[in-house]
């Protein structure tokens, strides 16, 4: 049972409702686009995951009470459906222009057909029309395309007809797989999709043991690490160098949803899940958070866990705060309640932008306002995840979505 600080909680859930008014400025004719620091559309082309984010996004707003969200959940559906899908080859453009629709990116990314799968779920779980149809077209094109049952993970990228695929394997597409396939899992009943998520956490889990309770992030086709990738380019946004700090938060928490998920059919089952998501999150904690002079989580290190990026990415954090409450659950160890505490009292004074709405996207290492990495405030996923997860003390299995819909009032 979480003993998180009252005001922490009530905070948390006052601040969902703001990110979801937030957002609700992102739509578009044909999905949803990219907002700048003061929350208007910027004149990017519309991007799959974002569209497929805030589709996300809108569904859990409906299932929290907010019935005006179910208009902006089906337009979500439609838009992926009748704008970003590829009619000729399947599968999702990676852009469309917002005007005309034609894609700008026409590339197959594993990264946003995640999402894709997601957005569906969540929209199951919501009862919207077409998000069955939406989910069967997402779970036939990742099961046939995107999918490598031997290694258990995805292939990153594709171009549109398929025929040529890029030598890569990253962890953060898988991670952003594994959470799908945990939500696939709860609106279908399909353990595939658990046995899945399961097999690529483990993975990624034995990985990490070897090296300190770092994961490294990129693989070749064989799935041998990469670990000078992008050396040139450490603040990449989706393929930094190094160990990323979030991301090893992120799978610390998605490692205790496996495992409660698990649990549900069997009670005694752990898969050394716990103390795994324990030592990453110690890990992350210990290279990452200030530990350069001020508070925040910096982006990335190196293998032997020097900072190289010192920006203060808002995601890692929600990310952290993420973690600490499943690992408050999971272990009932106070320090974990009492570091959401502390991480959500940073966020409320260097990244909630108090004035014009939603989260710095961004820090320097002095914990100003930069745009390095991000610039503008692209969506509230991330944000609204932490916020909701914490405001409304949700399970950590099932999903948020079936957790939402399944919920006692």
């Amino acid at each position: 049972m979480s003993q998180i600080a009252a005001r922490t909680v009530q905070s948390m859930r006052s601040e969902a409702d703001r990110l979801l008014d937030f957002g609700r400025r992102s739509q578009t004719d044909r999905g949803f686009g990219w907002l700048d620091d003061d929350g208007a559309l910027s004149s990017r082309p519309l991007e799959l995951w974002i569209t497929c984010r805030m589709t996300h996004v809108a569904a859990l707003g409906l299932l929290t009470g907010r019935a005006e969200f179910a208009d902006m959940v089906d337009h979500g559906v439609t838009s992926l459906l009748d704008h970003f899908r590829d009619g000729e080859h399947d599968g999702w453009f990676a852009t469309i222009d917002g005007s005309t629709g034609a894609a700008t990116d026409s590339d197959k990314l594993a990264y946003a057909h995640a999402f894709v799968l997601l957005a569906a779920s969540s929209a199951v779980a919501a009862g919207r029309p077409r998000a069955q149809e939406l989910l069967a077209a997402a779970r036939a094109v990742h099961d046939e395309r995107f999918w490598i049952d031997s290694k258990h993970l995805v292939h990153e990228r594709f171009s549109a007809d398929w025929s040529d695929g890029e030598p890569y394997l990253g962890v953060n597409a898988a991670m952003h797989t594994v959470e799908a396939f945990l939500a696939v899992h709860d609106v279908t009943g399909d353990t595939s999709y658990l046995d899945r998520a399961e097999a690529t956490t483990q993975q990624v889990i034995s990985w990490a043991a070897q090296r300190d309770w770092r994961i490294p992030e990129h693989f070749d086709l064989d799935a041998n690490p990469l670990p000078d990738y992008n050396r040139d380019k450490p603040a990449d946004p989706f393929r930094p160098f190094g160990a990323t700090v979030g991301h090893a938060l992120e799978w610390s928490r998605l490692a205790l949803s496996v495992r409660a998920a698990r649990r549900a059919g069997a009670p005694s089952y752990d898969g050394g899940l716990v103390g795994a998501a324990t030592q990453l999150a110690d890990r992350a904690v210990a290279d990452g958070w200030a530990v350069d002079g001020a508070d925040g989580f910096v982006y990335t290190t190196d293998w032997s866990g020097k900072p190289v990026v010192h920006a203060r990415m808002h995601w890692v954090l929600c990310e952290a705060v993420g973690a600490a409450y499943a690992l408050g659950i999971a272990t009932g160890e106070q320090r974990w309640d009492d570091a959401v505490t502390q991480w959500w009292d940073y966020a409320d004074r260097y990244l909630i932008d108090h004035e014009k709405g939603s989260w710095h996207h961004e820090l320097d290492a002095r914990n100003a306002p930069a745009h390095d990495t991000w610039v503008g405030k692209p969506d509230v996923y991330h944000a609204f995840q932490a916020c909701l997860l914490v405001g409304d003390q949700l399970p950590l299995a099932p999903s948020f979505a079936t957790a939402l819909a399944t919920r006692t009032p």
